[in-house]
């Protein structure tokens, strides 16, 4: 699985009361230089370290860093455990049951509120107060109750990318910036010829992420949102205009072709193969669809707001995330791991390599100064705020799917987009 497939599978509220946010302009961090001799006690300590990332980053480069961690830290050694996203759940969510999940763990998102319930993952606020360590380095944090049980380290966005070829051929002088231009530039590509779509929209119910990057973005780039004091809130005013709108760019026809079995692979390659105009994806597929087609002329903007909303603008996105295991008998040690994944130096370092944007403040990655696309990205990372409410939430995923579930039949007629926002406001107070 892409980097960017498992990301966009969780990623974060930041706006949500499941989650608290701190864009600080931080002080730096604690670790750039970790401690030497660290470890409570006079026997070494290792260190087993779950997470997808090593697969999904050049080779080496993870196991690097832990080099650089273990040189710093005489005694701590660390032990990467290394799988794809999908292994990776499996063997975090079966240790989560059985109280035997690794010391330090990778996170999506979707899983923080389950895994605090369980008692699996230890209380991260406890730690940083415990160690000393200066929080407003950090970009965010996911919390329950008040406690910090993940840290975003690496932040993959989520912004518009455009066909600048089909914009052009569609008569399209630049990437829309609202949603009235949107629609008409989705309508002018749509008429180009059969073969190409203005937009394309991945509504899997196998993988119903869409649901989170592609339908409540657009609830988010104009400053919406789908919950209220940290419960669902789906028939307000926001939620109610974004489907509304979705819903008349189907009728229009300028959604790709089969939509409601689209994976986000299947959307990506769409575009890299130039069939649509226009999608809402990860950052971390520019490479990607550079490799695949490296005559493809193509950019990325910021999503498009409400006609005449002039407020910061959410921005999706997905993170790595990072945990300590409740079972860990080497908590102090764990965190010492964290602080160094999060300080300044190692921070950037990794975010360069991952082509995502860093978890600490005052980490700037190396392509942003070498790579215009990045440095656009980052422009909008910046200017706006990151947004994902299913962060934290619990049964994320599932209430991904029953949204889904519901969009689908409105989109095919079935019921009105009331009705569809009301069975699916009933069916998420049932999972809360």
């Amino acid at each position: 699985m892409s980097r960017a497939a498992h990301a966009g599978r969780g990623v974060l509220p930041l706006l949500g009361a499941a989650t608290a946010m701190m864009l600080v302009a931080g002080c730096s961090g604690s670790a750039d230089d970790a401690t030497t001799d660290t470890t409570s006690g006079d026997e070494d300590v290792t260190l087993e370290f779950a997470q997808w990332w090593e697969p999904e980053l050049p080779d080496g480069s993870l196991r690097g860093l832990m080099d650089e961690f273990e040189a710093a830290n005489p005694g701590i050694t660390v032990e990467l455990l290394s799988g794809p996203y999908a292994s990776t759940k499996e063997q975090v969510v079966a240790g989560s049951a059985a109280g035997t999940m690794s010391d330090v763990v990778g996170l999506d998102g979707a899983w923080v509120s389950d895994f605090a319930k369980q008692g699996s993952l230890a209380d991260l606020s406890t730690l940083m107060s415990d160690a000393g360590y200066d929080e407003s380095q950090l970009a965010s944090q996911i919390q329950i109750d008040g406690s910090t049980y993940m840290i975003p380290v690496v932040n993959f966005v989520y912004p518009m990318f455009t066909n600048s070829d089909l914009l052009t051929q569609a008569g399209v002088a630049a990437p829309p910036t609202n949603r009235t231009e949107f629609a008409a530039a989705a309508e002018a590509i749509s008429a180009l010829d059969e073969t190409t779509a203005g937009w394309v929209l991945p509504l899997s119910l196998e993988a119903p992420n869409g649901i989170q990057n592609d339908v409540m973005s657009w609830v988010w780039s104009s400053g919406g949102s789908m919950l209220k004091d940290g419960q669902p809130d789906l028939t307000n005013d926001d939620v109610t205009s974004a489907v509304e709108y979705i819903k008349g760019l189907w009728d229009a026809g300028v959604v790709a072709p089969g939509a409601l079995t689209m994976k986000e692979q299947d959307k990506v390659e769409e575009f890299t193969n130039g069939r649509v105009g226009m999608m809402i994806d990860s950052l971390a597929h520019i490479n990607l669809i550079r490799e695949n087609n490296p005559d493809l002329n193509f950019g990325i903007s910021a999503l498009p707001a409400e006609d005449g909303f002039e407020g910061e603008r959410g921005i999706p996105y997905a993170s790595w995330g990072i945990g300590v295991a409740e079972n860990s008998e080497h908590q102090a040690e764990a965190w010492k791991l964290v602080d160094f994944l999060m300080s300044e130096k190692t921070n950037a370092e990794l975010s360069s390599v991952a082509f995502a944007f860093p978890g600490n403040t005052t980490a700037v990655p190396d392509f942003v100064e070498e790579d215009e696309l990045f440095k656009t990205a980052f422009d909008i990372y910046q200017s706006g705020f990151p947004a994902n409410e299913f962060t934290g939430l619990p049964v994320a995923e599932q209430l991904m799917r029953l949204f889904d579930e519901q969009f689908q039949l409105m989109l095919e007629g079935d019921q009105s987009v009331d009705e569809m926002l009301a069975k699916t406001q009933e069916a998420w107070l049932a999972e809360f």
